[in-house]
């Protein structure tokens, strides 16, 4: 008789922190999620100073003068800042929504239905948990999380209903945005605009789409949703507010995001 695979991953115990942020019970987090927080390592944001915004249709534009100076602004924004804020980038509102959408119908299954799609390793391609490896972690993250492999080979769980096709197409329409976002990035860079496409082969490269809730926590201070060196994306795109961490080129190089504590697509 065939025994089931051990899940190396999760301790046997394991309860997502979206059952216990809704426990009307929870007044402090358990011990296995308080971080020591170093004050020196708080950042403070000056609302004086505005997020950079770059146009999306001025990017591509046909004219010449457009695009150039969106090019400028965009390396400009990644050079000072390391993000910016995208808009008029074509993706419908209704998608966006639908991403949403079909992840809460994800988180809201069963504790049983979601065990489905643990995975047994960090690198299955659909994986659900809490922190990177509840198991081993002496700490863990005040977060769920469920991490897709959707290129070169797209991995869906079946539940919810419909979840596989909005994913499939939300992330093939934001394969399409990063690709033009490369060219922009290439040419800031005074190269040839395929130049980052061609030199890391973005066809087989790896693209993630992770889902995390936003759950409320009664000790926000001692808590971490993710440590912010966590994300090692070329371009990871916040789906909630659609600001982009570009990697690199304010260290002319590309390889450095932060995170964002709300749902993730990447």
């Amino acid at each position: 008789m065939a025994t089931a695979t051990p899940n190396l991953l999760q301790p046997p115990n394991f309860t997502c922190v979206k059952s216990l942020s809704e426990s009307s019970a929870l007044t402090s987090i358990p011990s296995t999620y308080t971080f020591t927080t170093d004050p020196n390592q708080l950042l403070a944001f000056e609302p004086q100073h505005s997020i950079p915004i770059i146009d999306f249709s001025l990017l591509t534009s046909g004219d010449p003068d457009q695009r150039s100076r969106a090019i400028q602004d965009l390396d400009q924004a990644c050079l000072e800042w390391g993000f910016f804020m995208l808009i008029n980038h074509g993706v419908p509102e209704s998608l966006m929504t639908g991403m949403i959408e079909a992840c809460r119908g994800f988180f809201d299954l069963t504790e049983e239905e979601k065990l489905e799609f643990q995975g047994t390793h960090v690198l299955s391609p659909i994986r659900c948990g809490r922190s990177f490896n509840a198991r081993v972690d002496q700490i863990l993250f005040w977060r769920d999380f469920l991490k897709l492999f959707v290129h070169p080979q797209f991995h869906s769980p079946s539940k919810p209903a419909g979840f596989s096709e909005v994913c499939l197409e939300y992330t093939q329409s934001i394969r399409k945005v990063v690709g033009e976002l490369l060219k922009g990035l290439s040419k800031s860079l005074g190269l040839e605009e395929w130049y980052i496409d061609k030199t890391m082969n973005m066809d087989s490269g790896l693209q993630i789409l992770i889902g995390q809730p936003l759950s409320t926590c009664p000790q926000p201070e001692y808590a971490m949703g993710l440590p912010a060196s966590f994300r090692p994306q070329l371009l990871d795109p916040p789906h909630t507010e659609w600001d982009w961490w570009a990697s690199g080129a304010a260290q002319r190089t590309l390889g450095r995001c932060e995170s964002n504590p709300q749902l993730h697509f990447g």
